[in-house]
C-alpha cells in the first residue's frame, strides 16, 4: 500500500510539473507574440509618418514586462505558498499591467503588423453600427466596466473559488485571464485607447468612478484583514508545512489590497489637473 501511494504521488507531481511547464510556455509565447506584433506594427507605422509616440511604446513594453513579472517570475511560485504573494500577483496584473498595456494603444499598432486584407477584416467589426463596436461600448461604459470588474474580483475571492483555482492549474489560468481582461475593461473609459467607441466621460463622473473603485478595494482588503481566522484552507495547509502563520500572511495580503485602493488617487489627480488646465 505504501509503495502504491508513493507511486501515485510521484505521478501526480509529474503531471503538475508538466501542466506548469505548458502554462509557462504558453504565457511566454503569448507575451512574445504580442511584443513582436507591436514591434512590427510600430515599424510599419513609423515608415508612413511620425509613428507611435515613444512614451506609448515604453508603456506597452512595461505592461508586457509587468505580465511577465506576475506570471513568469519567482512570484508565481511564491503565490502557490503565500496568500500575500498571490495578492501581489493579482495587483500587478490589474493595477499595472492592464493600464500600461492600454496606454500603449495596442489595437491600431498591432493592426499594422497584419497584411492589408487581414487588417481590414479585423478592423471591420469595430466600425460604427457594427455589433462588436456596440458590445465593446457597453462593456467599457463607466457603470458596466465597474460592475464587471468588481464582481469578478469579489467572486474569485470567495474561499471555495479561490481554493479551487489554486488546486487546478487550468482554472488558475482562467482566474488570471479574467482578472486581466476585466481590468482592461475597467481602465478603458479612463485611458480611452483605440477604438474610441464612446465619448469621453465628464471628469466628475470619471472621478466618482475611480472613487468607487477605491472604496471596493479598501472594503475587500478590510474583509481579508479583519477576521481573526484563516479564510482559505489551501493556504492554511501550506503555511503549516512552511512553519509560518497563515493568518498573518492573509492580513498582509489584505493590507496590500487595502493600500492598492489608494493608487486610484494618481489618475484622479491627473484628471483634476487636466480639468483645471481646460478652465484656466
Amino acid at each position: 500500500m505504501g509503495s502504491w501511494y508513493d507511486s501515485s504521488s510521484d505521478h501526480r507531481g509529474l503531471v503538475m510539473a508538466i501542466d506548469d511547464l505548458v502554462l509557462e510556455s504558453t504565457t511566454t509565447l503569448v507575451i512574445a507574440g504580442l511584443g513582436a506584433a507591436y514591434a512590427v506594427g510600430w515599424r510599419r507605422w513609423r515608415m508612413l509618418g511620425p509613428g507611435v509616440p515613444s512614451w506609448r511604446v515604453g508603456a506597452y513594453v512595461l505592461g508586457l514586462g509587468a505580465i511577465a513579472v506576475a506570471l513568469l517570475s519567482p512570484l508565481e511560485r511564491a503565490a502557490s505558498n503565500r496568500f500575500s504573494a498571490h495578492m501581489a500577483q493579482h495587483l500587478i496584473l490589474t493595477m499595472f499591467a492592464a493600464p500600461l498595456v492600454l496606454l500603449g494603444d495596442p489595437f491600431p499598432v498591432v493592426l499594422w503588423s497584419l497584411p492589408a486584407a487581414a487588417r481590414r477584416a479585423v478592423a471591420a467589426p469595430f466600425r460604427p453600427g457594427r455589433s462588436a463596436r456596440t458590445i465593446l461600448a457597453f462593456l467599457t461604459g463607466l457603470p458596466a466596466a465597474w460592475v464587471i470588474s468588481t464582481t469578478v474580483l469579489w467572486i474569485w475571492h470567495v474561499p471555495a473559488f479561490y481554493d479551487a483555482a489554486l488546486e487546478h492549474d487550468s482554472l488558475h489560468a482562467v482566474e488570471h485571464l479574467t482578472f486581466f481582461v476585466t481590468a482592461v475593461l475597467f481602465w478603458w473609459p479612463i485611458l480611452r485607447p483605440a477604438p474610441h467607441v464612446r465619448r469621453r466621460a465628464h471628469p466628475g463622473l470619471q472621478i466618482v468612478y475611480l472613487l468607487a473603485a477605491t472604496a471596493q478595494s479598501v472594503a475587500l482588503g478590510g474583509l481579508l484583514s479583519v477576521p481573526e481566522r484563516v479564510l482559505y484552507p489551501y493556504y492554511e495547509a501550506r503555511a503549516a508545512s512552511l512553519g509560518v502563520s497563515a493568518l498573518d500572511d492573509q492580513m498582509l495580503g489584505g493590507g496590500l489590497m487595502w493600500s492598492s485602493g489608494h493608487m486610484y488617487l494618481v489618475p484622479i489627480l491627473i484628471i483634476l489637473y487636466r480639468f483645471a488646465r481646460q478652465d484656466a
